[in-house]
């Protein structure tokens, strides 16, 4: 019950970091390109990248937190779902160069940072 307890509140501190960013990027970028869904999934995937690595091949014992981070925040703040919509909307809108980008930036971006996030801490090693 407790691990349920910590995807929970992971997902809603995830939820609210994801709103919270993508106003951000709104205010400072304007509506016109899904930047915050961008900058989370970029973000999130990175982060998510480092928290594998640590725990496969820095040895580290999986913490009880773990489903917390990455599950929780990390599932709440880099919903793909959102990618999708986003792009779907783009191209229903005739926008299909942005379409395109979001899809090409999106699927470039995170995994170049998973594999980033990988490599930090494996070179660390």
């Amino acid at each position: 019950m407790q691990t349920w307890l910590f995807v929970a509140v992971g997902g809603a501190f995830g939820a609210c970091l994801r709103f919270g960013i993508a106003e951000l990027m709104a205010l400072l970028l304007g509506r016109h390109f899904p930047y915050g869904t961008l900058v989370v999934n970029v973000v999130g995937s990175l982060i998510m990248g480092i928290a594998y690595a640590l725990i496969t091949h820095a040895q580290v014992v999986e913490h009880p937190m773990k489903p917390l981070l990455m599950v929780g925040i990390l599932g709440a703040l880099t919903t793909f779902s959102s990618f999708a919509l986003d792009t779907v909307v783009l191209a229903q809108q005739g926008a299909y160069l942005k379409a395109l980008l979001n899809v090409g930036l999106n699927l470039f971006l995170c995994l170049a940072m998973v594999v980033l996030g990988m490599q930090l801490v494996v070179s660390r090693l």
